[in-house]
């Protein structure tokens, strides 16, 4: 069953540069092992960190027996007339996923986002059936007027 908000409170914190290393095992894990990864600690590390030490970074940790078992993170981003919070990861341990944490986790952000003043949020994500189902399910759409560009060096 999944916690309720004041529970969470209790499971739920923010994330700190401290928390690098009991999150770093769960981000190898997930995306080496589910999404054909090659993250090594150092690359994870400094992955994390640069999204963690960035100006108006936020992310929410979530602890089951004071065992990090989940994570979030992003940062909040300027725009003209709104702020904006840019979503760059969501991982759950393995041996939690499919419960509903991790939709749980994103619910508590999107919130949490909203009281810090956050009008959306917005992300990337890979472009599956996976990835499509679960961010759908929490009322994400494809922005139709926006495209990802990018230009690789030989």
């Amino acid at each position: 069953m999944l916690p309720t908000r004041l529970e969470a409170e209790k499971q739920i914190r923010e994330i700190k540069i401290d928390d690098i290393p009991s999150v770093l095992p769960l981000y190898i894990t997930y995306y080496n092992e589910n999404e054909d990864g090659c993250w090594t600690e150092t690359t994870a590390g400094k992955r994390i960190h640069q999204v963690l030490s960035m100006e108006d970074s936020y992310g929410l940790v979530l602890e089951k027996d004071d065992q990090v078992i989940g994570f979030v993170m992003g940062f909040f981003k300027q725009y003209d007339d709104i702020v904006g919070y840019t979503l760059e990861e969501i991982v759950i341990a393995k041996d939690f996923q499919n419960q509903g944490l991790g939709s749980f986790l994103l619910n508590e952000l999107e919130q949490r986002a909203k009281e810090k003043g956050a009008s959306c949020v917005e992300l990337q994500a890979v472009n599956d059936e996976m990835h499509e189902k679960y961010y759908g399910k929490a009322g994400y759409y494809t922005a139709a007027n926006f495209v990802m560009k990018a230009k690789w060096f030989e």
